[in-house]
């Protein structure tokens, strides 16, 4: 099944910066294959279900060996039956919608 998924991985003890837990994730989901978005606040992951579910696990493992004893994670997952929808599919179509003016 194709997800689409936000992630936010905040890895907690570390200190107050935590950029290099998240560039260690970035690679991670690079490395997978998978279709990635940082964004300032988490990152926009497009994939298989599987797949994806896979590199966060390997997100989290990979945190946890580099020191941080705790990590919260938010997750948000989007799946889709009727189409086959993408990251850009979904971002074309809102402005699409504001150059039409349909507000």
């Amino acid at each position: 099944m194709k997800l689409i998924a936000d992630l936010c991985v905040v890895p907690i003890g570390v200190g107050v910066s935590v950029s290099k837990y998240i560039a260690k994730c970035e690679r991670i989901l690079r490395d997978a294959n998978l279709d990635i978005r940082l964004h300032a606040y988490g990152t926009n992951i497009e994939g298989d279900w599987d797949d994806v579910m896979a590199a966060i696990k390997r997100c989290h493992e990979a945190v946890h060996e580099m020191g941080a004893p705790r990590i919260s994670t938010t997750l948000k997952l989007g799946t889709r039956t009727d189409r086959n929808q993408t990251m850009d599919d979904k971002i074309e179509s809102v402005e699409h919608k504001l150059k039409a003016g349909d507000l």
